[in-house]
């Protein structure tokens, strides 16, 4: 993908169902241990692929820890103590999750939508520069580079490159789960227990370490809007999973 900001505000869904159904939304207010979200998330998905089960998008906060990806290097863990540590079957390598971070599970069905991974992870990608979009941040995307960046300048210093948001996706069945992280207002320095997303000449910033008093829902507003111009209509936001 081209560097580049991309606003989907002006644009049509990329990545719609063509019977245009809505998928599901839903909201954990109080924080949900690693283990019982991911047996959650396969119950959905295997439900989604059988037909019993409609799409969901699944918002909510972990208590602090690390998770794994499949690509993830164990010289990347500096600080296994830390916190407690996950392998997970997303894609990508270390990342963190804890309070103040919204993460968003994904479980959509791709045979309905299109059958192209990287495709729907570009419109990942649009989904958060979108939502980003609503509080006057430019979010980006680099060449080789999963996740959402934002470019930081001050004057006399060299322009600097953060991240902002995190991606990790499985599919099975060509349904998704796992998904996005977007750091609305962590404690940033629990990030430094790993080397995330392997990379080590950028950091991480927040909506709040940006300067923006962001709340969750405020950036759950945002999601939701900016979810549906990239992926289609959404349901009445129903119970926690």
């Amino acid at each position: 993908m081209l560097d580049r900001v991309l606003n989907p505000a002006t644009e049509a869904p990329i990545f719609g169902r063509s019977d245009r159904m809505s998928a599901g939304w839903a909201v954990s207010r109080a924080p949900v241990a690693y283990p019982d979200a991911v047996a959650a998330m396969e119950a959905r998905a295997a439900a989604i692929a059988e037909g019993r089960a409609g799409e969901l998008v699944w918002l909510l906060e972990h208590p602090p820890l690390y998770t794994a990806g499949v690509s993830a290097k164990p010289a990347d863990l500096l600080d296994a103590n830390r916190f407690p540590v996950f392998e997970s079957g997303r894609g990508g390598q270390f990342t963190y999750h804890g309070p103040g971070q919204r993460v968003a599970y994904v479980m959509l069905d791709l045979t309905q939508r299109r059958r192209d991974v990287r495709a729907f992870v570009a419109a990942l990608e649009a989904w958060v520069i979108g939502a980003l979009w609503r509080f006057n941040v430019a979010g980006e995307v680099r060449e080789g580079r999963v996740g959402v960046w934002v470019e930081r300048r001050q004057a006399g210093a060299p322009t600097r490159e953060d991240k902002i948001a995190a991606i990790g996706v499985k599919l099975r069945r060509w349904v998704s789960f796992h998904g996005i992280s977007l750091n609305v207002e962590p404690d940033l320095s629990h990030f430094n227990g790993i080397v995330p997303c392997g990379v080590t000449e950028h950091g991480v910033t927040s909506l709040v370490d940006l300067g923006l008093p962001v709340t969750l829902d405020e950036a759950d507003a945002a999601l939701r809007a900016s979810f549906e111009e990239v992926f289609g209509p959404l349901a009445p936001a129903e119970p926690p999973v």
